[in-house]
Order: C-alpha cells, then sequence, then structure tokens
C-alpha cells in the first residue's frame, strides 16, 4: 500500500551532487559536439546557431529534466520510498550524427544552403517526437515482432562508424590529447577505477583533456567571443511550415522512421532497467514526456531528438535522487541561453572530450553482442555492414571533394566517377546504393538472417519482401549523382533491380526449405 504523502524524499541530496557532474559532463560534451559540428561541419551562422539551434535544445533539455525530476518525486511519494531516482535524460548521441551526416549534410552539400539543411533537420526531429510520442501503443509489438539484433546491430552500425571511427580518427590526429583522455575514460568506465572525493571520471578526462589542448596550442578554438548575451528561445514555426511544405520534406523518412523507432525502443529499455533498479515508471507518460521535449525542441529550433539515456541503475548506485535531473537541466539551459557556451567552446576543444563520445560508440557496438542471444551473433555482424558501407561511401565521397578543392576543379560526381572507382577495384555504386536507406537496409538484413538461424524461413521471406517493397519505392539504395554529392531518390521503380533481388530472395526463403532438410545444432 503507498505510503502517506509525508515522504522523506527531498529534491536535493549530496549524492545528487555526484551524479550532477557525470551528467552534466555527459550533456556538455554533446552540446561541444552540436555547437563542433554546426559551425564547421554544416556551416551554420553563428545568428542561426546561438539564436534558434542551441535554445532550442536548451529548452528540451530543460522541460525533459523539469518532468522527470517531478515524475521521481511523485513515484517516491506514492511509495514512501526516499532512493527513488529520477531518469537521465538528454540529447540523443547517435541521432545527433545521424540527422547531421545522413540527413542536413547531404542537403546541405546538394543546395549550399545552411538553412535549407536546418530546415530538414527540423524535419527529422519532427518526425522522430511524434514517432516517440505516439509510439507507446506500439511499443510492446515493435519489441516482439522485430528482433533485437536487427535494432541494436543497425544502431550499432552508426556507432562504429560515424561516433567511433570518426572520433578514433581525430584521436590520432591529435595523439597525446586524444589517447590520454582515452586512457582515463577507459580506466573508470571499464577498469571501474573511483577518484578520491568522488570526482566523477568523466570530469577528470576533459580536465586532463583541456591542460594538454591549451599545451599543444589546440587550445582555444578560433577568436574569442564577443561576450555573454541572452538567447531566448522562439518559436519557428515559420520555418517549420516551410521545412515540412518544401522539397526535403518525405526525402530522409527512411532516416528518420528508423531512428524514431530506436529512440522509442530504447527508451522503453531504459525504462525496464530503472523498473529492474527498483524505480517502477509508469510507461506511457515517461515516452510521452520524452516525445514532448524533441517537438517541443524542434518548433524552437533544434533539430536534435531528445531521449531517455540508458545507466539509471549506474546514476542510483552513485547516490543520485532527484536533484541531479533538474540541476543538470537547469545548468544545461543556462550555458545555452546566456552564450555562455560559446566561451567554453573557445577554451574547451571537442578533442578534450571526445574521449567520452568515442566510449558511447564502443559501448553501443558492444551492447549490439552483448544484448543479443549469442547464436544471433551473425545477424549482428550483418546489421553492421551496411552501416559500415554507409561510412565508406561518405568517405569516398568526402575525398573526392577534396582532391577536387586541392586541383580547383569541379567535383566529378558522375558515372565517369563510378567508372573510375571501379577500374580500382571499388565498386562505389554499390556503396552509394547501401548508403541510402542503410538504416532500414540493416534491420531487414539482420532480421532476415535471425529468421534464418531460428528455422524461420516464412519469417525470413517476409523481411526480404518488406525490403522489396522498401526499394521499389527508392527508400531503400535508391540513388542518383548529384551536383558534389550522390542523392536519395524515391518514387517508383528508383531501386529496382534491387527489389527484384530482394523478391527473389523472397522466394527462394519460401521455396528451397521445400527441397531440403533442416539439420539441428549450432550455428556454423
Amino acid at each position: 500500500m503507498p505510503a502517506a504523502p509525508s515522504s522523506p524524499a527531498r529534491w536535493f541530496v549530496r549524492g545528487d551532487i555526484d551524479g550532477f557532474f557525470g551528467l552534466a559532463v555527459d550533456n556538455l560534451v554533446q552540446l561541444l559536439v552540436i555547437d563542433a559540428l554546426c559551425r564547421f561541419v554544416l556551416g551554420f551562422p553563428q545568428e542561426l546557431l546561438l539564436g534558434q539551434v542551441l535554445p532550442g535544445a536548451a529548452l528540451s533539455i530543460l522541460v525533459g529534466n523539469l518532468f522527470y525530476s517531478w515524475q521521481a518525486m511523485r513515484l517516491a511519494r506514492q511509495t514512501g520510498r526516499a532512493d527513488v531516482c529520477a531518469l537521465p535524460y538528454g540529447i540523443n548521441t547517435p541521432s545527433v550524427f545521424a540527422y547531421v551526416f545522413l540527413v542536413m549534410l547531404p542537403v546541405k552539400l546538394s543546395t549550399g544552403d545552411a538553412t535549407l539543411a536546418w530546415h530538414a533537420g527540423l524535419v527529422a526531429a519532427l518526425g522522430s517526437g511524434l514517432i516517440e510520442l505516439s509510439g507507446a501503443a506500439v511499443a510492446g509489438w515493435l519489441r516482439r515482432n522485430v528482433p533485437r539484433a536487427a535494432l541494436l546491430s543497425t544502431l550499432a552500425g552508426i556507432a562504429l562508424t560515424f561516433i567511433a571511427l570518426g572520433f578514433l580518427f581525430r584521436t590520432f590526429a591529435q595523439p597525446l590529447i586524444g589517447l590520454s583522455t582515452l586512457v582515463v575514460v577507459c580506466l573508470v568506465y571499464f577498469g571501474r577505477l573511483r577518484f578520491k572525493g568522488g570526482l566523477p571520471g568523466g570530469l577528470v578526462a576533459v580536465l586532463i583533456g583541456v591542460a594538454l589542448a591549451w599545451a599543444q596550442g589546440v587550445a582555444p578554438v578560433g577568436e574569442v567571443p564577443a561576450g555573454p548575451a541572452l538567447h531566448l528561445p522562439m518559436p519557428v514555426v515559420g520555418d517549420l511550415v516551410a521545412a515540412l511544405t518544401g522539397p526535403w520534406a518525405l526525402t530522409y523518412l527512411s532516416v528518420i522512421v528508423p531512428m524514431g523507432l530506436f529512440n522509442l525502443i530504447g527508451s522503453l529499455q531504459n525504462l525496464e532497467s530503472a523498473a529492474a533498479a527498483g524505480d517502477d515508471y509508469p510507461t506511457t507518460p515517461s515516452l510521452v514526456a520524452n516525445g514532448a521535449g524533441t517537438l517541443v525542441g524542434a518548433l524552437f529550433g533544434s533539430p536534435f531528438p531528445t531521449t531517455i539515456y540508458i545507466g539509471h541503475p549506474g546514476w542510483k548506485a552513485l547516490g543520485a535522487r532527484i536533484g541531479y535531473s533538474w540541476l543538470d537541466g537547469i545548468v544545461m539551459a543556462a550555458l545555452c541561453l546566456s552564450g555562455t557556451l560559446g566561451f567554453i567552446a573557445w577554451a574547451v576543444p571537442v578533442e578534450a572530450g571526445m574521449a567520452i563520445v568515442l566510449w558511447i560508440g564502443i559501448v553501443i557496438t558492444a551492447q549490439a553482442f552483448q544484448a543479443t542471444p549469442r547464436e544471433h551473433a551473425p545477424a549482428v555482424v550483418v546489421g553492421l555492414l551496411p552501416g559500415v558501407a554507409a561510412w565508406g561511401a561518405m568517405m569516398i565521397k568526402a575525398g573526392v571533394r577534396a582532391g577536387a578543392e586541392v586541383s580547383g576543379a569541379a567535383p566529378p560526381f558522375n558515372e565517369g566517377l563510378g567508372a573510375a572507382l571501379t577500374r580500382g577495384d571499388v565498386f562505389a555504386s554499390g556503396a552509394f546504393a547501401l548508403e541510402q536507406g542503410f538504416i532500414l537496409t540493416a534491420m531487414v538484413l539482420a532480421a532476415t538472417v535471425v529468421a534464418m538461424i531460428e528455422g524461420r524461413f516464412r519469417v525470413a521471406a517476409a523481411w526480404l519482401f518488406a525490403g522489396a517493397a522498401l526499394s521499389a519505392v527508392g527508400l531503400m539504395h535508391g540513388w542518383a549523382w548529384g551536383v558534389a554529392d550522390t542523392t536519395l531518390r524515391v518514387g517508383p521503380g528508383a531501386a529496382a533491380p534491387a527489389a527484384v533481388a530482394y523478391a527473389v530472395g523472397g522466394l527462394l526463403c519460401l521455396v528451397l526449405p521445400l527441397v531440403a532438410r533442416r539439420e539441428e545444432g549450432a550455428v556454423h
């Protein structure tokens, strides 16, 4: 029976200090990464980044953390417990990289217009938020019918390439900073070292990275910011309407829908993790609040979805309760709205905190193997491959653009480039086909292999027929040569050869079991 409202739970306890520093360092590194990606990769002007993107992100972080703090206090009062820990929450790291490199950057490269790229990101965030908001009703069905290997390996493909490998390159570009901070992060999170006084390991890594960056001249970054200035969140309804009615509204559904589903199911799994640690939060309001945070961010200019973080039991074991959540929301919002984040980005280069992001990529990739049945490991590997191919395609195109820039020529994105690469034993046309809709491709292929491993050949056929349907309209494998990039091509017959191939594969899954016998035993 629930206890009376006179629960001893408090809004802030000593353990919240440790929890706050841990969550705040994580959030701060993500905001610094967003700042760097928006400025140096997407070319967002300062007024767009400081005036709309960061204030929108600040509001989404604040709204969600305040809700989950209130939710934790409510649960504490209902149960009469003082050890309730709020759900950790913030910007979704994989979505940041997916939406930057798979949605906004292609638009920027195709049009040269940062505003149109931002519009595409707003549509992506809006779609993700709507999926998260409405997904409570279907989350259970998805978890029952989509193999975990298909979900986790697809996410791991993004983590391994766009997060881990990208920052691994950066680590060895500045090895003193990168390797030193990576060693600290690995000692803390893999070696389970704890510093005296409860000093968070992530904070120690960042401080060491900052000191080394300044000693090497890597910091400060750019010019000194003009000064603190208040940037209040302002609705961007007009920009959203323009984005939804523009040419890019439906182009990147093959990225938006799977990432929204990942966020939804990942949040559901994190709710289960919290319940296992003793804090059983109601599913529907928790998921609705998560989606609402993403929607609020999009309505105020942020193209980056939010999510319930993994690791609730870890924060709880650290002593964090309720205060770490609301304090994190307030501090992150203050940094973004006051312009202070600009000073931090000037003084703290991404190199100082990139080991934490690299660690996130490693953990997500490892989880794809650890959290799936051992016999499904081949399916996990298959699910990783489209992401690796997509990243490789991006590297090929970046190299072509860099070569053109050095030579002063226009980037040769045409059939001639494809033929030249093929002569060099680089079948770029296959990489470009895998790049478009690779998230869906990874899900389809991994789920197909899981069904084959389990001997459910009709299910395998169904997944391949789904691949045929998605390819037939271009959501998978549909691509075309662009001005300075390859672009997603959607419409009937956009990837007809791939559609036929998937359909033939599905038929083989139905016919061959009729003339063969399945052997029982381990997967070879």
